[in-house]
């Protein structure tokens, strides 16, 4: 006989993943994953009503993963245009249950259920047992930040943040002149402007130049101050930077990583960490450039608390889909 199948979702500012699993199975398994573009549909709803009738399986449970706070009924998702009722939602897709998480928080939830081979370790044992406190963090559309509480003996429990939103503060001439550039633009520089696909690319525009800010006794009446010049696509800066031809793209990543790096330090230090996980869609795609940059500098650069980071371990995720391993994750915590 057949077990019903329960939905699981990471829906991110750029892509919705879908995958159906077994909530009885021995171990989590993903069955029917699959990937669609958030430009192709209208909705949240739509995205899923899309995957629902493409598998011809239709489930009574469900988890979502959204990059977004999650505490209200009204979800609204922080980089992209989407907007829904989580009861209205629950109705419509006719669900006995809906479970909706923030998408780093379901991260979180994967974790400690990830295999040596879906990681890379920077830093540590990477045989040795998980240790939490663990500040989970990365970047993509966003930045997502999250915190894993609890033991393998004890128990596992994710607790949700917008930490990537907190304020950047930036070292040297260069960081000031993209803080002054973003700030420009938004009023405020988080560190999500600049640890995302959109901030790698705003980056190398001040980096080789090509974004000013206009003195504002300089301007004519009606003139902006700030010059907008056309942004490489991150996706090509890292490949440029990568082959190695290209320098200014080769500086602009090495300074993403710097940057990274004194952030992943600070969430340590808040969070208590004793582990460090690094995930989204952009730093799997160059870890040895990662590990050869000033990130690990960065990272222990505090002071006189670099000795008590010295200890903490540091992984990067490898693992093609962790927020659909953390949704079915956290869905099967009440059963297990």
């Amino acid at each position: 006989m057949n077990r019903p199948l329960a939905l699981v979702a990471d829906i991110g500012g750029t892509n919705a993943r879908f995958a159906l699993t077994d909530l009885a199975a021995p171990t989590v398994e993903l069955q029917h994953a699959r990937a669609l573009r958030n430009a192709d549909f209208a909705s949240v709803q739509h995205a899923v009503e899309h995957y629902i009738a493409e598998v011809g399986i239709r489930p009574d449970r469900a988890a979502l993963a959204v990059a977004s706070p999650v505490g209200q009924d009204e979800i609204r998702l922080t980089n992209r245009a989407w907007s829904f009722s989580r009861s209205e939602l629950q109705a419509t897709l006719g669900l006995d249950e809906l479970r909706m998480l923030n998408d780093f928080g379901a991260i979180a939830w994967a974790v400690p259920s990830l295999d040596a081979d879906a990681r890379v370790t920077l830093h540590g044992d990477a045989d040795a047992p998980l240790q939490g406190p663990v500040s989970v963090l990365g970047p993509g559309t966003g930045l997502g930040v999250a915190l894993l509480v609890g033991s393998q003996a004890h128990g596992w429990h994710a607790v949700e943040t917008e930490g990537g939103h907190v304020s950047f503060a930036p070292l040297g001439d260069e960081e000031r002149a993209i803080d002054a550039w973003l700030t420009a633009q938004h009023g405020r520089t988080s560190n999500e402007r600049l640890l995302c696909g959109k901030g790698l690319s705003e980056i190398d525009l001040v980096l080789r130049g090509a974004a000013s800010v206009a003195p504002a006794a300089n301007l004519l009446p009606g003139e902006s101050s700030l010059q907008r010049p056309a942004m490489r696509d991150p996706a090509a800066i890292v490949a440029a930077a990568l082959d190695g031809h290209d320098l200014p793209a080769r500086r602009t990543l090495a300074r993403f990583c710097a940057v990274l790096g004194s952030v992943a330090g600070d969430c340590a230090l808040v969070h208590g960490a004793r582990t460090v996980v690094i995930a989204g869609g952009i730093v799997p795609r160059f870890v040895p450039f990662l590990r050869s940059s000033a990130f690990r500098e960065r990272f222990l650069a505090k002071g006189r608390f670099a000795p008590l980071l010295e200890r903490v371990a540091i992984h990067v995720i490898t693992h093609p889909q962790p927020g659909l391993l953390g949704a079915a994750t956290a869905l099967r915590a009440k059963d297990l």
